[in-house]
């Protein structure tokens, strides 16, 4: 079988190329644990591109790479014979791995998504997901860890749907509720951009508002959770969450102007967030918190959801 390109890449090459907040944030990681979140961050990617249509056979191999997991068989893929040493040694949980693919394939069948808790559960299975797996790499095996690596992920995921807005309708999706949208199709959308001023694009903006109010809630709930996490760990996943909340921020200012296109955050900026990240360290000294179960409703029946 011939590999794509993302799949030739070293674990830090994907991360350079690709995940440009997640790596300013590797490098407070130190050597090993920022290599495992490298690992681990090209794993996904991989399996983001072959849902994306960008590798050859992509949402087939997604489909035995799943088939092989949950049946716990011998792996065929070459990606996933590529992986399983690394789910051995970093005991990362396969219903959690079964329930990202789940998420990915989602992406496979026509996107309109209906209302807040099917966002939700999205976001939870395409990132939440992710933040459960980082938990084991980073070192982290306190359960009550769980709840808030997994909001955290949901949040991070509902700045990506803000950000990307318009570039999802033009491939035919639409993340945001109806509920919250008016319904509106994926090329209504598309043509909205086009007259910002209108009704259609005035309530794709009210909704990319509420979009990022959701995700407030769980990144305040996701950095409450960062004292469970080795304090290098800590730093990392702080600047990165600063980082990529600071995409929403930006969306924000420009008055949720989803049609003015993608927001990106220079180096100088990436600077700032990692200052106040730091600042986050304080909360070490105090009584963790206790998780707001409310954010977890929607979630049930979920891989490590109470």
């Amino acid at each position: 079988m011939a590999l794509a390109e993302s799949e030739t890449m070293t674990p830090h090459q994907a991360l350079a190329a690709n995940g440009k907040s997640f790596n300013w944030a590797r490098r407070f990681l130190g050597r090993r644990m920022g290599g495992d979140a490298a690992t681990l961050y090209r794993f996904c990617r991989v399996l983001d591109d072959m849902a994306d249509g960008d590798i050859a056979n992509g949402p087939q191999r997604l489909l035995t790479i799943r088939d092989d997991l949950a049946a716990n068989r011998r792996a065929t893929d070459p990606l996933l014979v590529d992986f399983l040493p690394f789910i051995s040694a970093q005991n990362l949980p396969v219903p959690v791995i079964i329930a990202l693919i789940d998420g990915l394939l989602q992406d496979q069948q026509p996107v309109a998504i209906h209302d807040a808790r099917a966002l939700c559960r999205y976001a939870y299975r395409v990132a939440g997901t992710v933040g459960l797996l980082m938990c084991q790499v980073l070192d982290c095996d306190d359960d009550a860890a769980r709840a808030h690596a997994i909001d955290l992920g949901i949040a991070m995921q509902l700045t990506n749907i803000a950000r990307d807005v318009l570039e999802d309708a033009e491939m035919g999706r639409r993340y945001l509720p109806a509920s919250w949208a008016g319904d509106l199709s994926p090329a209504h959308i598309s043509a909205a951009s086009t007259a910002p001023d209108g009704q259609q694009a005035q309530a794709v903006r009210v909704a990319v508002q509420q979009l990022l109010e959701m995700a407030e809630s769980y990144y305040r709930s996701g950095n409450a959770g960062l004292a469970y996490l080795p304090w290098r760990a800590h730093i990392a996943i702080a600047v990165a969450a600063s980082v990529y909340r600071q995409i929403g921020v930006q969306i924000a200012a420009s008055g949720y102007g989803w049609h003015l296109g993608r927001q990106v955050t220079g180096t100088g900026t990436k600077i700032l967030c990692s200052l106040r990240a730091s600042g986050s360290l304080w909360r070490r000294l105090w009584r963790r918190p206790a998780h707001q179960k409310a954010l977890h409703d929607d979630l049930k029946g979920l891989p490590y959801v109470g």
